[in-house]
């Protein structure tokens, strides 16, 4: 059987397919496997295809074995993972436009993607005042010794305050980058680019070689987001890729706190639009904590035993348990593929990927490879 990540891979490489309806393809059909089988008249029933990206995808497919495909890239980058993959970041699956390929190097903490251990997003300019700097590591240092993972950019600025701070502290912390994870940039944070290697992890949708370019940083900019429960602003203009963190970050339904910042400060102006608009401010690290504190804690899924269905769930969540909950576990088959479970409840495809993300996220249901299924 062909792994459902050669077909992540494989998709990956169409023209005009990106990572929005690489995940609508993945919903309509139940996997991406099956969805390489659709022929045109199909694929147009996707949110998204018109007759020439359908036109386009039947014809560049003929062209492309999945399996010779995924042979050849994981040797040339051995380190990467699928939405398929049991280890992909689980808040990064979440998104609606999680990376088809995400490259990592360094070491791998398997609970943070598991979504265990908490991870927070810190983001600002690269040109901060001794004030943003000096907040930075005073909220990096605070984070780094309450047990969270800290996110940033690698970039000049906040980003290396950020990461300097975890290395500092035997911290654990994350670098986004916007270019290959063998790629060094900026060339200043050569040093810092190897100590995040050896002590945290480098992350990346771009694969090896991959040089820097102004369209990837975007990009780059909501993996930060995705996988981080909250974002931090420290320090922005109101042209910063930071703002542009912060508002993928609220898309995402993440929370989003922002240092208060000096009218008087052209580089606070993107902070205090950001409070303007709604985020939330922090006063102190004691504040930031207790402001943490109040996100619901992910329940790891359990596999000991099946817990009872709670009595207050929404309608469509106990429809779709229930689902799950009858389901045979034997004869070989201990999960339910997500087209089917639409079919069975008669539920929207989308209704269905909420319902199963929130009972994943309550430790009553477990995705399993292939878009698969099962009750916890």
């Amino acid at each position: 059987m062909v792994e459902e990540r050669a077909f992540w891979l494989a998709w990956s490489q169409m023209n005009g397919v990106g990572p929005v309806l690489l995940r609508r393809l993945q919903k309509h059909f139940g996997s991406l496997t099956t969805a390489w089988e659709a022929d045109a008249t199909a694929l147009i029933e996707v949110e998204g295809v018109g007759f020439q990206t359908a036109e386009t995808i039947v014809a560049e497919r003929k062209e492309l074995d999945p399996v010779a495909l995924l042979n050849q890239h994981e040797r040339e980058n051995p380190n990467f993972w699928t939405p398929a993959d049991a280890n992909y970041p689980r808040l990064l699956l979440e998104a609606p436009d999680p990376p088809a390929l995400l490259y990592y190097r360094g070491k791998v903490e398997l609970l943070e993607n598991q979504g265990t251990t908490p991870m927070v997003a810190i983001v600002g300019t690269r040109d901060p005042s001794d004030y943003g700097r000096r907040w930075t590591r005073r909220l990096t240092t605070t984070l780094a010794q309450s047990g969270f993972t800290v996110v940033s950019g690698l970039a000049e600025g906040i980003d290396t305050e950020v990461h300097r701070s975890c290395i500092s502290l035997h911290g654990r912390t994350l670098a986004v980058l916007g270019t290959g994870v063998d790629v060094v940039y900026p060339w200043s944070n050569r040093d810092l680019h190897q100590e995040v290697m050896q002590h945290g992890l480098l992350l990346s949708e771009y694969p090896a070689g991959t040089q820097p370019d102004r369209t990837h940083f975007p990009r780059r900019n909501r993996i930060i987001a995705g996988l981080s429960r909250a974002t931090i602003v420290m320090e922005a203009p109101l042209r910063s890729g930071a703002l542009i963190t912060a508002h993928v970050a609220n898309d995402y339904g993440r929370d989003v706190y922002v240092l208060p910042g000096s009218l008087d400060n052209p580089k606070a102006t993107g902070c205090l639009h950001l409070l303007n608009k709604g985020a939330q401010v922090i006063l102190s690290e004691a504040h930031m904590l207790e402001m943490l504190g109040t996100l619901p804690p992910l329940v790891p899924p359990t596999t000991a035993h099946q817990t009872a269905i709670p009595l207050d769930l929404a309608p469509d969540l106990e429809k779709v348990l229930q689902i799950l909950t009858n389901f045979p576990q034997d004869g070989g088959i201990d999960a339910l593929p997500f087209d089917l479970i639409v079919q069975q409840s008669a539920l929207q495809a989308g209704s269905v990927s909420s319902a199963l993300l929130q009972l994943e996220l309550m430790g009553l249901v477990s995705q399993q490879p292939g878009m698969r299924y099962q009750r916890q």
